[in-house]
């Protein structure tokens, strides 16, 4: 026996559908010229599917910023040109006050004495326009496609840890280290979007046939964008190593990591950390 679900449009039944699988119910979209677009399901698993479907409703119809793009499955968060402003904001007040950017820099000697919000404090300088102009523009996609894909907090405070991870790492490879700039952010995103192949073997009979293409795409532009020449490697290799370590982490239960309530704690997370660094930077610096 089988029951129906309608649905208004293709797009809704491949995104309702997509939801539907990811709790394990089979669906099979379904279109006529009289009832129009419906998902074809199990009876006995009508109940659960009406549930799971107003649940995703209430998580998602409520972000304009959070599109679609591409295969399903695949999504866009506009949320990140809030962090891409901050940047700007940040390299403002640098170029006007000189001591903020002494302040915040990374600085392994400091942050063996204690200073360890320079591991985060130093994400948000830059040292020319250029150098922001770079990071700006491949963060917004990078981070944008994070977002969409982990949600819009949960996102963000893991591109923000895996940048203090990248500068964590230069910090305990070379004691004279020096650094600033979002790049570490950049390369921990790419990490985290290089992930969900990785580590898909839980949910995704279809696995094997993704690894392959899915690192390779992932290494590639790591070896383009995080090894050029001038660049920090260190920290680009620790950030797209930390975004691998907790894209798997999220990976682990990815209904978890969606919900809007978590993602605006972690959202809230991440604003509390750059306040708190940022506070404990001044309060040192100036």
């Amino acid at each position: 026996m089988t029951a129906r679900l309608q649905v208004r449009s293709q797009r809704q039944a491949m995104d309702w559908s997509l939801a539907l699988v990811s709790q394990g119910i089979e669906t099979t979209i379904e279109f006529s010229a009289e009832a129009g677009w419906g998902l074809l399901l199990h009876e006995e698993e009508y109940d659960r599917a009406v549930a799971v479907v107003r649940l995703y409703r209430s998580e998602n119809l409520r972000r304009p910023w959070h599109r679609r793009i591409g295969s399903p499955g695949f999504f866009f968060d506009w949320g990140a040109l809030a962090w891409v402003l901050v940047l700007a904001v940040f390299f403002q007040l640098s170029e006007s006050s000189p001591d903020l950017r002494s302040a915040g820099v990374m600085d392994s000697v400091k942050a063996s004495h204690g200073q360890w919000w320079r591991m985060f404090t130093a994400i948000y300088l830059h040292a020319d326009l250029g150098h922001l102009a770079a990071n700006a523009s491949l963060g917004l996609i990078f981070l944008g496609l994070a977002m969409g894909r982990y949600g819009t907090g949960v996102g963000l405070l893991a591109s923000l840890l895996t940048g203090a991870g990248g500068n964590a790492l230069a910090w305990f490879t070379d004691q004279a280290h020096r650094s600033l700039g979002a790049s570490g952010v950049v390369m921990g995103a790419l990490g985290l979007l290089t992930a969900p192949p990785l580590f898909g073997w839980r949910r995704d009979p279809r696995w094997r046939q993704h690894l392959l293409g899915g690192f390779a795409v992932g290494g590639m532009l790591f070896v383009l964008l995080g090894l050029s020449p001038g660049s920090d490697v260190v920290a680009h290799f620790g950030g797209f190593v930390t975004g691998l370590f907790l894209g798997g982490m999220l990976l682990l239960e990815p209904r978890w990591a969606g919900r809007g309530v978590v993602s605006f704690l972690a959202g809230s997370v991440f604003c509390l950390l750059t306040l708190l660094t940022w506070w404990l930077a001044l309060r040192a610096g100036l």
